[in-house]
């Protein structure tokens, strides 16, 4: 029985040696892996840090443009004003405008009579002017020179 104790302890033995190999084993395997775990992390460490820094720049410009818009946006209200401004100056303009039209036309229609007898007024002293000048020319034409320049014209 003895023996049987003493295999007992040396396949007991045997185990834990096998055991012992078969954690070691995994153990080293495990430190690999965590090796390479660490590895990893560390390239995304410096990758994050790269991100980081990329984000905060994009922050920074997007800030900047922020501010940017805002300043052009409140100089866009004071032309916005500005033109609003003239809008309502041409509209008064117009206002006006018309208004003298209105009167303009009152009074050419109050002066119609007055303008229609002028004009007949000055038809008839162009068609005096017109006569006149015919006779003027009929009296040089009957002159006797005139009546030998014509003559010798005609040969």
């Amino acid at each position: 029985m003895i023996i049987i104790l003493y295999l007992s302890v040396a396949l007991i033995a045997i185990a834990f040696l096998v055991l012992v190999i078969y954690v070691s084993k995994m153990l080293t395997s495990l430190r690999e892996t965590l090796k390479s775990v660490s590895k990893t992390l560390e390239g995304l460490e410096s990758q994050l840090e790269g991100v980081t820094s990329e984000s905060t720049a994009l922050l920074q410009k997007t800030n900047a443009l922020a501010d940017d818009f805002k300043y052009k946006s409140e100089s866009l209200n004071s032309v916005v004003d500005a033109v609003k401004e003239v809008g309502t100056t041409v509209s008064k303009f117009n206002g006006t405008l018309l208004g003298l039209t209105n009167s303009f036309d009152k009074q050419v229609e109050q002066s119609r009579e007055k303008v229609s007898q002028i004009i007949q007024w000055s038809n008839v002293i162009l068609e005096i002017k017109d006569k006149w000048k015919a006779k003027k020319q009929e009296k040089d034409l009957n002159t006797p020179v005139e009546r030998e320049r014509e003559r010798v014209r005609a040969r």
